[in-house]
């Protein structure tokens, strides 16, 4: 991926920061991705005021220097843990004013790649419980990574793994699949599930016509196929291994995923990953995926 807009500095990857091991996994894991990228990494806490359950009170002065001192705290252990795994890389801290979603918002304008714990404390609390998650991925501005399961393992060995639907937004899923896994010498895995029924009891009946569903997943074959030949010509040495499967999006992603080092996705889909950023497909992945997640948004196209 460019590391540059064409005009302006390198676009950094940034990282939230909350004082939690899982935050300080997580900056690691982008730290390997600034380093490979040749990046600078920003680590960036946001100190969010409360609000006092009475509008007449006021919060002591000492209260607020203290979540700042923490602030400044944490991000200087992270940068301490990042440094010690990637001596000499460029890192930015970044202490910003206001909730953690909003300051990450702001900073995805600016960033190639912003990177989140799967699980978190202080400004970043329950990162999968709701609306946090979604909302950086759908108000983002840049690809969102969400780093979970074996985070402290960096340099996981597996392969790269991308879901591919019908949507446009898989087609960047697919470019990001290919320099993912250009980038760290992996293989490539790309999966496109696909049910065109609504229930099992609808396919069972199906599957009587058994020809008719071959002829159809050859389609579906040949498509895909048409569809990687970008990513193919622009990175020959990746070896790709296509899966086409009729089975569920999210039983089959899981699956391929188990022993993967990156589930990529895109924001948005069609077919098997209908309602990808607030459907139950997403939802799912964000809970179970045992490997770093990546979201690939239709900006992200502009900014590299």
């Amino acid at each position: 991926m460019s590391h540059r807009d064409g005009t302006g500095p390198p676009r950094p990857i940034v990282a939230g920061v909350d004082g939690s091991v899982e935050a300080v996994a997580a900056a690691r894991w982008a730290a390997d991705e600034a380093g490979r990228r040749d990046l600078p990494l920003r680590l960036v806490h946001a100190v969010s005021q409360p609000v006092p359950a009475h509008s007449a009170a006021a919060l002591p002065e000492a209260f607020s220097a203290a979540l700042e001192s923490d602030g400044r705290e944490w991000l200087d252990e992270a940068r301490a843990a990042v440094l010690a795994h990637r001596p000499g890389l460029a890192v930015e801290l970044d202490l910003a004013a206001g909730s953690p979603v909003a300051s990450l918002v702001e900073v995805s304008r600016a960033a190639r790649l912003v990177v989140v714990g799967a699980v978190g404390l202080g400004g970043f609390p329950g990162i999968l419980a709701g609306s946090t998650a979604v909302a950086l991925v759908t108000q983002g501005h840049c690809p969102v990574a969400v780093v979970r399961g074996r985070s402290g393992s960096v340099s996981w060995p597996g392969p790269v793994v991308v879901g591919v639907d019908d949507s446009v937004s898989s087609d960047l899923a697919i470019a990001a699949g290919f320099e993912e896994a250009a980038s760290r010498g992996a293989d490539l895995v790309v999966v496109h599930a696909w049910l065109w029924f609504t229930s099992d009891s609808a396919y069972a009946h199906a599957r009587r016509h058994i020809a008719a569903l071959e002829d159809l997943e050859l389609r579906e074959r040949e498509s895909l196929a048409e569809r990687l030949d970008r990513g193919r010509q622009k990175h020959p040495g990746v070896a790709v291994r296509t899966v086409v499967a009729r089975d569920r999006a999210v039983r089959c992603l899981l699956e391929y995923s188990a022993d993967a080092q990156l589930l990529v996705v895109g924001s948005q889909g069609q077919g098997g990953f209908s309602g990808m950023v607030l459907g139950p497909v997403s939802q799912a992945l964000l809970y179970h995926a045992t490997c770093p997640l990546l979201v690939v948004r239709p900006v992200a196209a502009d900014a590299s």
